[in-house]
């Protein structure tokens, strides 16, 4: 297999069990990680400011400065630095964020950034990033705990970035690291089999919401790789409270159940749905555009429900993320299906008056 047909995490043999071991190690539970995304939206208000004065510090170093060179890569940079802090705080720490922090060394050390000024930098923007913590995070305590978990992620972080630029110095694989990652591979795969299984809400059978960021992530990733279009689709059944109010909540269950069992007959292959929470659903459409969405899938699954005995209709927001507009994180692209899908159901509110 080509090089350009692999991941960073594959080339340097990077496994998910080896993932979750560098987190034990450091004392990362998925408890202290899940509250470091309870305040990304505290913080995002001064991550400008942030990432500004940390520019300034950096341009004031003439080795820095030369390597950065002219206006246009400083704006690039701060929007990746941006985006950088944002991953910090995204609660989810998965192959994809290990690829980008591995693709970090790689791009640092092609471009001539030595270890020495890569953790000096990353020392200054962790101050910048505590004292943003300080300023906007009100309860002491919670911030307390904040800057711990960072701490023990920036050394995650660390440890990547550093064998990313062992690595490209060395690029040796012996027969026994061979070895060792088709066990790993053959371990990871009996690991994600069991892991699926508890992805899936019991109701519908369809993934529930513990699995949506990472999944999301993992499909934005490919997509961005493939310069390729993904459309979220957010879906929320009309009148369900009044329904289970009138026939109960075993109804209700059925309802349920019948919007789920249509989602999965009509969505391809490629398609993942997810019970989002109560009467809520959601589908990521791969390779497919929000024109699409509107034009086919959501005509088709409608025509469908029309034809069952119980009276089903729904309120959908469609939001698509390509190379055109950008792509946004999983929880952006989310929010504007959700904002969506709000706005028709208010229609539709105003409609039933």
């Amino acid at each position: 297999m080509k090089l350009t047909d692999q991941t960073l995490m594959q080339q340097m043999q990077i496994s998910l069990p080896d993932i979750q071991r560098r987190k034990q190690l450091l004392g990362l539970t998925e408890e202290a990680l899940a509250v470091l995304a309870t305040v990304r939206e505290l913080i995002e208000p001064g991550l400008q400011d942030t990432v500004a004065e940390f520019y300034d510090y950096q341009t004031s170093v003439p080795e820095i400065n030369n390597l950065i060179g002219d206006v246009d890569t400083l704006k690039r940079l701060k929007v990746a630095q941006h985006q950088y802090i944002l991953d910090l705080f995204s609660g989810c720490y998965d192959s994809v964020y290990v690829n980008n922090r591995l693709r970090i060394g790689l791009v640092h050390k092609r471009i001539g950034v030595g270890p020495r000024l890569y953790l000096a930098a990353l020392h200054q923007i962790k101050l910048g990033i505590f004292k943003l913590v300080e300023q906007y995070v009100a309860d002491a305590a919670l911030a307390r705990q904040v800057q711990d978990t960072l701490e023990k992620l920036y050394t995650f972080d660390i440890t990547l970035v550093v064998e990313t630029y062992i690595w490209s110095l060395v690029k040796e694989v012996n027969s026994s690291h061979h070895k060792l990652q088709e066990y790993a591979m053959a371990l990871g795969a009996h690991a994600q089999e069991m892991e699926t299984l508890s992805r899936l809400d019991p109701l519908t059978g369809l993934y529930n919401v513990r699995s949506l960021t990472s999944m999301l992530n993992e499909l934005l990733y490919r997509a961005r790789q493939q310069h390729a279009p993904v459309t979220v689709v957010f879906i929320d059944i009309n009148d369900f409270k009044l329904l289970n109010d009138q026939y109960g909540h075993l109804y209700g269950d059925q309802v349920i159940q019948a919007v789920a069992s249509t989602l999965k007959q009509i969505a391809r292959d490629e398609d993942y749905c997810f019970r989002y929470g109560g009467d809520e659903f959601l589908v990521v459409l791969p390779n497919c555009t929000e024109a699409d969405a509107l034009q086919s899938f959501i005509p088709r699954v409608e025509q469908t429900l029309s034809q069952l005995t119980m009276p089903v209709s729904l309120s959908v927001g469609i939001h698509q993320a390509d190379a055109n507009s950008g792509y946004l994180d999983s929880a952006s692209l989310i929010r504007c299906a959700d904002d969506k899908m709000y706005a028709v159901k208010k229609q539709y509110k105003m409609k039933g008056k």
